[in-house]
Formats: C-alpha cells, sequence, structure tokens
C-alpha cells in the first residue's frame, strides 16, 4: 500500500486550505471572518467558502461583495436547501484544496488555531478536531445545564457510534479532502453534528488528534442552535443506527404512528369501555383525535427541519387527513384481500396492510404535507 504524504501543498493551481463557512443570516459576520483569517493565515495559501442558505439579511450578497475585492473570498449560495452539515458537505466538495477546515460563522471558534491544525495535517493526521473538553478547553459562556446536556449527548454519541474523542460533537475541525471524499457517499448530511457524521461513517481507519479551544461569546448575526438541535441528534444517531437499512424519516414517522395507536385505544375505551357513545361514534371519535395527534407530532418531531407554522397548518392537516383516509382504505383492503382470496392467516393480512398502509401515509404526507 503506498505510504501517505506527510506534506501539504496547494500547488500552482490551487490553495492549500479551504476555509469552509456555513452561513445564515451572518451579514454582520462576514468582515470580521475575513479579517480574522487574513491574520490568522498570513503566509498561507487558502481561500474561504461562505456556504449561504438563502439568509434574508442579505449575507450572500455581502459575501459577493467582499468577493470583488478579495479573490480569496468565495459564495456558495443554496436555494430550497437549509441544514448546517449538508452546507459543509457542498462546500468542502466544491475546492480543490487538498485540506479544508470547518469553521462556524458565528465567530465562537478560535481560527488562531488554524495553522497549528494545519502543521498537523501536514504530519500526517487525516483529521484535527478542536475539543472542548480537554484541559486547557471550555464552553465559554455555556450555562451549567447546556453543559451537562453536552455531556450527555457526547456520551451517547461515543457508545452508540463507537467514536472515541473527547468531543465528537464538535463543529471545528480541519481535515483531508480525500479523506472526506472516501466517506461522502456514506453521510447522512443531517442536522448540526457533521464531524460525528464524518467520523461514523464506513471507511478506512483515520489518525485523529485533539487539541484544546475555548468556545467563544457570539457577538453577532444569529444562533443556529435552537430547540431543533437535539432533535437533529437524534435523528442523526437512528441514522448511524437502524437508519442504516430503512430511512430515518420513516422510523421516526412509524414512531409517532405508534403513539398514534396507543391514543386511539385509549380514546376508544375512554368512550366506548365506559358506555358514553356507540362503537362507531367512539371509533369514529378516536380515530380523528389519534390522526389529528399524530399530525402535530410529526410537525413538531419527525418534520422539525420543515415545520409547519400559522396558516399553513389547517391545509397540513387537510391533506394529512386526506393521506390517512387514502391509506387506512389500503391498508383494509389488502388485508381482507390476502385473507379471503390468498389464504393468508389473518394476523400476517393484517400486518401486511398496516404495512402499505404506513408506506403510503408516510410517502404521500412527506410529499404533498411536508413537501420534502
Amino acid at each position: 500500500m503506498q505510504e501517505k504524504s506527510n506534506t501539504i501543498t496547494g500547488g500552482d493551481a490551487g490553495p492549500e486550505l479551504a476555509v469552509i463557512v456555513p452561513t445564515y443570516n451572518e451579514a454582520e459576520n462576514v468582515p470580521l471572518i475575513v479579517e480574522r483569517l487574513e491574520h490568522a493565515l498570513a503566509g498561507h495559501d487558502y481561500e474561504i467558502i461562505f456556504v449561504d442558505d438563502s439568509s434574508p439579511d442579505g449575507t450572500a450578497q455581502t459575501v459577493r461583495e467582499m468577493a470583488r475585492k478579495n479573490r480569496r473570498v468565495r459564495c456558495l449560495q443554496r436555494v430550497g436547501r437549509r441544514g448546517l452539515s449538508s452546507a459543509v458537505i457542498e462546500g468542502i466538495l466544491a475546492t480543490t484544496a487538498p485540506v479544508a477546515a470547518v469553521l462556524d460563522g458565528d465567530l465562537q471558534h478560535d481560527e488562531t488555531l488554524l495553522p497549528e491544525m494545519l502543521r498537523l495535517i501536514g504530519e500526517g493526521e487525516d483529521i484535527v478536531v478542536g475539543s472542548r473538553y480537554m484541559s486547557g478547553g471550555g464552553f465559554g459562556d455555556w450555562s451549567e445545564g447546556r453543559k451537562r446536556m453536552s455531556q450527555v449527548a457526547t456520551a451517547m454519541a461515543r457508545r452508540l457510534t463507537g467514536v472515541d474523542l473527547s468531543d465528537p460533537m464538535s463543529g471545528f475541525f480541519m481535515l483531508r479532502t480525500d479523506v472526506f471524499r472516501a466517506r461522502v457517499n456514506d453521510l447522512t448530511a443531517v442536522g448540526y453534528k457533521i464531524l460525528l457524521d464524518i467520523l461514523s461513517a464506513r471507511g478506512p481507519d483515520l489518525h485523529i488528534r485533539e487539541i484544546p479551544y475555548e468556545f467563544r461569546t457570539r457577538k453577532a448575526g444569529q444562533s443556529k442552535l435552537d430547540n431543533k438541535v437535539l432533535l437533529d441528534f437524534f435523528e442523526l444517531l437512528i441514522a448511524r443506527t437502524v437508519g442504516r437499512r430503512v430511512p430515518t424519516k420513516f422510523i421516526m414517522f412509524s414512531m409517532v404512528g405508534a403513539f398514534g395507536v396507543l391514543v386511539h385505544m385509549a380514546i376508544l375505551t375512554g368512550l366506548f369501555g365506559t358506555g358514553m357513545a356507540g362503537f362507531a361514534l367512539a371509533q369514529g371519535t378516536a380515530t380523528i383525535v389519534a390522526m389529528t395527534v399524530n399530525f402535530f407530532v410529526n410537525n413538531f418531531f419527525t418534520y422539525f427541519d420543515r415545520r409547519l407554522h400559522g396558516w399553513q397548518l389547517l391545509p397540513g392537516w387537510l391533506s394529512f387527513a386526506a393521506a390517512s383516509a387514502v391509506g387506512a382504505l389500503a391498508n383494509v383492503g389488502l388485508a381482507v384481500f390476502l385473507f379471503d382470496n390468498v389464504g393468508v392467516p389473518w394476523a400476517l393480512s393484517a400486518l401486511a396492510g398496516i404495512v402499505v398502509g404506513a408506506i403510503w401515509n408516510y410517502a404521500i404526507t412527506a410529499l404533498f404535507t411536508w413537501k420534502a
């Protein structure tokens, strides 16, 4: 096997390093990022690729204006797509540099460490990770509650993915782009934890080094971390375990469906079991309530990344109800056909109907209700 080179050069045709900066509403921070990188990477041949998800504050236009004056600055504007992980993936794939670093657009990562990280890559490391947990690192002004949540998530990530790092959830890292391209087809592109996604993807063993860094306080712009981050992390864990064989969203949709069955049975028992209503009325009421609960839980949980708000909820619920009605007919129709005409045992017939109905509901609601 050919020995890996321990030098990093950009050559005449391109830079030695690409700094990938995913942005959303970071127009105020763009000039500061460029200025800080000019100081930190003086003497290095580098480019800065801002990957912007069509920020309403004009971040992409700010980057373009800077790019006209600075050849190191590039703008990659995405239309109709959102998400930090997918932005990082597209940014790295857009460069010819042999090394790429990922830097948040909120100025909370320490860009002064980039030369040291580049040196370690040049000495043979595949990935260099900035760690908040090592001695000398820290979480800045994070609250104790947020630190504890991060620690729990980090422990879960190490256990479920087999990634043995002090900070596999870090968003500040540098890697060889050939290593990235070797793993890119196994990435999930889910959520914010792109490093965890890369490390847990299929591929050759990696040489990894961690260095400490202190997480800074945000100065300007809009934080991308909200209550969706935990759902992002949960979805990534599903994708990296059972989600390798079954679509992750379908698993989450099915979990909500199972919860809906419990709601249905509880309503049915409460109305019919206590004699408050006849079976037909109780069954109809339970169906509508369970369907409505499923819609709102899916909107919050399964499709948190394209959640419906305000006036969108009514047409969303109507399309969900219509899809569920057709799915119920498909469920019953297939089950009856298999039992009456094929001779399949009733339990297997019912299970086949449930599976077909669930797949139909998932596919149609993803397409029309949440427009996946």
